[in-house]
């Protein structure tokens, strides 16, 4: 791992009314103790590992991008926002790494990190569901309708992106004890939670590939036809891959802030086990694209027009059906007594 831009700060300390820390005079490029009143980081950010990082995922933005664009799905904006969050997270880390006393880079590279795994976790659970619209021959699973099942996932997802952006908001390391303790715990239940809903939507998606294997003609093994095999294989990849970083990030919180715990006093644990699991399940989801199965109109949702004029024809369907069924009962109703008539 890349070395510290930093260097040791002065050793005088000038106490402030607080009991629990001193704030440090700054050393070089505004590095102080992670215990001083006046932190704002944990650690010393790298500039080397935040330039590396940041131009790595600055690349799969454009990637993803170009792949967008290139396979016509709308729905990847959703990837793209959370590749670029990482990526400015990373340009403000390196901005940060010679600056150290700026509040404004502390607060806003640790949101971003925080919470681009976010927006990458939703692509995961839209990409599902239209893939389960467009393969499974009953469009559904466990009776879920395949457009439901992206759209409930989602809005789970805003509900823990929600809490881990509130609890996210209030670990600045040059905050009270209280709001830090406070700030871990409201994120390490957004982050629990979103581990649940992963969990979940993980039997959801194997109950798929098992049903759609099992109904698929001939077991055929056509490299076309297996494509969206390999596209839920990335899934599982990128759920596994986001899975790392959170059980990371409930260990790293639940253990405590004392020097104890190394965690989350050392950068490399947070590049380790975060930043590049990140990086690898991006890099898969762009390498295994979602448009290479999502290919023709049964690739896509209807729109909601398209829903609704369905919607209308089947209601005219079984409103004819019924009619042709009084009058069937009508027209029996005739033919018995026609007969009587005659005995």
């Amino acid at each position: 791992m890349a070395t510290s831009t930093s260097a040791s700060p002065a050793t005088t300390t000038t106490p402030t009314p607080t009991s629990y820390c001193t704030t440090a005079v700054p050393g070089k490029y505004g590095y102080v103790p992670p215990d001083a009143c006046n932190a704002q980081w944990a650690y010393a950010p790298s500039f080397a590992a935040a330039v590396v990082f940041a131009l790595l995922f600055g690349l799969l933005t454009l990637a993803h991008i170009a792949l967008a664009i290139s396979f016509r799905k709308g729905f990847c904006w959703v990837v793209i926002m959370g590749v670029a969050w990482e990526f400015a997270s990373f340009i403000i880390r390196a901005m940060a790494a010679h600056d150290q006393q700026n509040s404004s880079y502390s607060l806003a590279s640790t949101l971003l990190f925080l919470l681009a795994p976010l927006w990458v976790n939703a692509y995961v659970y839209m990409t599902a569901g239209r893939l389960i619209w467009a393969f499974h021959p009953e469009k559904k699973i466990w009776g879920f309708k395949a457009i439901s099942i992206g759209k409930y996932f989602v809005w789970l997802d805003i509900l823990s992106f929600l809490v881990q952006g509130a609890g996210g908001t209030m670990l600045s390391p040059g905050g009270s004890e209280s709001t830090m303790t406070a700030g871990k715990n409201i994120y390490m239940s957004g982050v629990g939670v979103q581990q649940a809903f992963i969990l979940l939507f993980t039997a959801l998606i194997v109950r798929f590939q098992l049903d759609v294997q099992r109904l698929e003609p001939g077991n055929t093994v056509d490299i076309r036809a297996k494509r969206w095999l390999w596209v839920t294989f990335a899934l599982y990849a990128a759920l596994v891959l986001i899975s790392i970083r959170i059980i990371f990030r409930l260990v790293e919180f639940s253990a405590g802030t004392s020097v104890s715990n190394p965690l989350p006093y050392h950068e490399e644990y947070a590049l380790v086990l975060d930043a590049f699991p990140m990086t690898l399940a991006i890099l898969i989801l762009a390498v295994v694209h979602s448009g290479l199965a999502l290919k023709g109109p049964e690739s896509q949702f209807p729109s909601r027009k398209e829903r609704k004029a369905e919607k209308k024809k089947i209601k005219a369907e079984k409103k004819a059906l019924k009619q042709e069924k009084k009058r069937g009962k009508k027209g029996g109703d005739s033919y018995e007594e026609v007969e009587l008539n005659r005995v």
